[in-house]
């Protein structure tokens, strides 16, 4: 499976050879959707907290005699339907973390890259490099890359401070390390550059040699 390798200019440079394993399959759009719920759930910090009607502070009389009094019955100030009162069916510290075996972890992640590749969504380029961190010098890149892209995702092999510093103040780019890739962001931005640096490390990552091994672990 071959696609076009670019430089940092645009200018085509040759074409790089893909794994049809990573992307080259059928999206499948239920595990990539699980992930997707997966992720969100565990970035969820489930510190949200409420107090019932025996936490809050009120004093326990009742507030007024049952009977004869030509009022609703009343039992305390704490009650729920009181201004200061408990919350009933409020949120509680929990966990709300998922989990997925492995091998469907990895499935969703090259559903999300064939997608993309089949949509035309990914850039190869053999080199990103900038000699300072310069917001400008960024600009340009991607124009070059991906012009006219909407949200664009760098991929990195390794920290970059140049490349991550200069992509900092540009609202709608972000870089990621290649051993981060996930299905949320992949799935997030419109076009994702990809170094050939980052892509080997990808297809060590989630090539079929990695995947029998990790079946023989399992």
């Amino acid at each position: 499976m071959q696609a076009t390798l670019y430089n940092q200019v645009g200018a085509e440079v040759g074409s790089v050879e893909l794994n049809e394993y990573i992307f080259g399959i059928t999206p499948n759009v239920p595990v990539m959707h699980q992930m997707m719920v997966l992720q969100q759930a565990n970035a969820r910090q489930g510190t949200a907290s409420t107090k019932t009607r025996g936490q809050v502070a009120g004093s326990t009389r009742k507030i007024y005699r049952q009977k004869g009094t030509g009022r609703a019955r009343q039992g305390g100030i704490r009650a729920p339907h009181h201004s200061g009162g408990g919350v009933v069916f409020g949120p509680h510290p929990r966990k709300y973390t998922k989990h997925m075996p492995r091998k469907m972890r990895r499935l969703a992640v090259r559903s999300a890259l064939s997608a993309k590749q089949a949509d035309g969504q990914l850039r190869f380029v053999d080199t990103l490099a900038l000699e300072a961190p310069r917001t400008k010098g960024m600009v340009e890149v991607l124009k070059s890359l991906a012009p006219g892209a909407g949200k664009t995702l760098i991929l990195l092999q390794d920290k970059n401070e140049n490349i991550i510093r200069s992509a900092g103040n540009l609202p709608n780019v972000k870089t990621l390390l290649a051993s981060y890739l996930n299905v949320i962001d992949l799935l997030t931005y419109d076009t994702v550059v990809v170094p050939q640096a980052a892509l080997a490390h990808i297809e060590q990552w989630l090539g079929p040699t990695t995947a029998a091994q990790a079946e023989g672990e399992a």
